[in-house]
C-alpha cells in the first residue's frame, strides 16, 4: 500500500482506481490490478493481478455499534482467487472471499480490540466478529453463510485463547472445548495488529481460515502511530 494525494485518485461506479493500481467490479468478478513498490526492509516491486470470483453476492450488514458508526459488510465471504503477481512462486489459485468494513469515526474511538475470523466450513463460510468497545460492551456474532449468498447467525464454540503474536498481540478465537487454536502461516505482525492462518475445531469440524487481532490501545499510542509513516511509502506529487 502507498499513500497518495487526491489527484492521484478516479472513481466510477465499477473502479476503483489509486495511482497505477486499481479494483474493477466487472459484473461477476472483482479484478484487482496491483502496481506498487513493497515497504522497507523488502523494498521491489509488487506487480501483477488477482481475480476474486464469488459464488454470490449477500445482503447482510453487520453494525459494530449501537449507533451504527461502524458496519461490517460481507459482500462475498464464500469466493475464488486466482493470484498472478509477477514473482516466482506467486501464483495460485484457491478459496477467498471478500468483505470491507465502513465507519464514520475512527476505530480507536469506538473499539479497545477486536478479533475477526473467516473459516471455510460446513461447505460455505463461517465467520465470526469478537470485539471489545470503548464503552465496555461487548459484540459477539458468527454467521454461517452458504455458497449461495444466504447467512444465519450462528452458535459459535467458546472463545478460545492461543498464542500470542511475534510482537504480542493478545490473540483468540473461537474453538471446541478442549481444543486449542494453531497458527499455520503468519500473513503479517505488526506491535498493534496480527494477520495469519489458522487451524481450528469449529463444531467438530476441523477448518484452517483466516484470522485477524486488532490492539486499538496499542494502536492509539503516540509512540506507535509514527511507525506507520515508516511502513507506508508516501507519493503526494503522483499524478495520472
Amino acid at each position: 500500500m502507498t499513500d497518495r494525494g487526491r489527484k492521484a485518485l478516479r472513481t466510477t461506479p465499477d473502479t476503483f482506481q489509486v495511482g497505477p493500481s486499481s479494483m474493477h467490479w466487472t459484473g461477476e468478478k472483482l479484478v484487482i490490478d496491483i502496481d506498487e513498490i513493497a515497504s522497507p526492509p523488502l523494498v521491489s516491486r509488487v506487480r501483477g493481478r488477482i481475480t476474486v470470483t464469488p459464488s454470490a453476492i449477500t445482503s447482510v450488514e453487520l453494525p459494530l455499534t449501537e449507533d451504527g458508526t461502524h458496519v461490517w459488510r460481507p459482500f462475498a465471504p464464500v469466493s475464488d482467487i486466482s493470484v498472478e503477481l509477477e514473482a516466482p512462486g506467486w501464483q495460485w489459485d484457491g478459496h477467498g472471499y471478500l468483505d470491507a468494513n465502513f465507519g464514520t469515526r475512527a476505530l480507536e474511538q469506538d473499539f479497545r480490540f477486536w478479533t475477526w475470523g473467516r473459516f471455510p466450513a460446513g461447505g460455505g463460510a463461517t465467520c465470526i466478529y469478537d470485539a471489545v468497545r470503548r464503552d465496555g460492551t461487548t459484540l459477539e456474532s458468527a454467521f454461517q453463510f452458504t455458497p449461495k449468498g444466504e447467512a444465519a447467525a450462528c452458535e459459535a464454540p467458546p472463545q478460545t485463547p492461543f498464542r500470542r503474536s511475534l510482537w504480542q498481540v493478545f490473540r483468540e478465537t473461537r474453538a471446541d472445548p478442549g481444543t486449542t487454536p494453531k497458527q499455520t502461516l503468519n500473513m503479517l505482525d505488526a506491535p498493534f495488529y496480527s494477520r495469519s492462518a489458522v487451524r481450528a475445531r469449529l463444531n467438530g469440524e476441523e477448518v484452517t481460515g483466516i484470522h485477524e487481532a486488532l490492539d486499538l490501545d496499542r494502536f492509539r499510542s503516540p509512540l506507535l502511530k509514527p511507525m506507520l509513516a515508516v511502513r507506508v511509502p508516501r507519493r503526494p506529487g503522483w499524478r495520472f
